[in-house]
């Protein structure tokens, strides 16, 4: 054999080497794709013989158990319905409340809990909404107003086959920023008047300066007259203040005229008596039940007596 023939065979065992090593790659890449689709089919098989699936989850409702001038207690419910067979872990809880595009608040919730093997499980996440905290960040909004705020939720789930699974949630409501009522002593109606013992009438102008009406079913209270305290007392009583609105209240007191000295007599001729009254009222409102505080401080009110007193007894109420 000529020496010029010998490279031809080198060739051609070189190409045959590299076939041999592409058909053994391509055995080997059959073989793991054969493996990746068996494992698929046996979790699928498993999946359908047992029956995991994922978990659905829902916000049924928002309540607000407590809320004042300071804070809101706010609860968001979430149903959660497991359909395997065992019981999932709830890893964690993410919540956030917005409103307009500003955070109110958010928080973490680690280890949440347990939801049974083919169960359902209400998980309530406590929020609490600091009214100083959003004034302080956000100016724009004023005490008194309603504002409309987007609950956010991300529940992170541990699931057989499927692995961890985030299921997020929304909904959409509104909470108010309560403000104080302003209240005024307009007059002090005698009924009975002896330096003793006199029985009277406060007439209380109540101005509501929220943007949701107030119906008022309690009232408690103390009044100074002349820097001397006439007493107070609890009361119950119905009145609706509509937002933005005034009411008036009449509420009876009992004192002794003689306890004030000399100005006594500022308020027998009739002189404007200053005033200082404190207190409370008890509210239902949309957002549910309130106690507001009431008071005010260097007011001036006038005093009236029936005529079998000495007065004129024209109440003139222009209210």
């Amino acid at each position: 054999m000529a020496s010029s023939d010998k490279p031809e065979i080198s060739e051609r065992k070189v190409e045959e080497k590299e076939h041999k090593e592409d058909e053994k790659g391509e055995e080997q890449g059959g073989f793991m794709g054969k493996v990746k689709d068996f494992i698929h089919d046996v979790g699928e098989k498993i999946e359908e013989t047992i029956g995991f699936g994922k978990p659905d989850a829902d916000v049924t409702g928002i309540h607000i158990p407590s809320i004042n001038l300071e804070k809101a207690e706010i609860v968001v419910d979430v149903l959660i319905k497991n359909p395997n067979p065992i019981p999932i872990p709830l890893i964690d809880i993410n919540y956030l409340i917005e409103s307009d595009g500003r955070n109110l608040v958010s928080g973490l919730i680690p280890d949440a809990g347990t939801i049974h093997a083919h169960g359902s499980e209400t998980v309530k996440i406590p929020v609490t909404l600091i009214y100083d905290d959003i004034k302080n960040t956000y100016s724009e909004i004023k005490p008194g107003s309603i504002i409309p705020y987007r609950v956010k939720v991300d529940l992170i789930v541990d699931v057989p086959v499927f692995g961890r699974l985030t299921l997020p949630l929304e909904k959409t409501g509104e909470i108010p920023m309560p403000y104080k009522p302003d209240v005024d002593l307009e007059k002090i109606k005698f009924e009975r008047f002896s330096f003793e013992e006199t029985v009277a009438i406060l007439h209380l102008k109540l101005e509501n300066m929220n943007d949701f009406d107030l119906g008022v079913n309690a009232l408690d209270y103390e009044v100074w007259l002349c820097e001397v305290s006439i007493g107070g007392a609890e009361i119950s009583e119905s009145a609706k203040i509509e937002k933005n609105g005034i009411s008036y209240i009449d509420v009876p007191i009992t004192f002794r005229p003689k306890d004030f000295g000399s100005a006594l007599w500022d308020m027998i001729r009739g002189k404007g008596t200053g005033y200082t009254i404190k207190g409370h009222i008890n509210v239902d409102t949309p957002f549910g039940a309130m106690k507001l505080p009431i008071s005010k401080e260097g007011g001036t009110t006038r005093l009236k007596k029936n005529k079998e007193d000495g007065g004129d007894d024209d109440d003139d109420d222009e209210d």
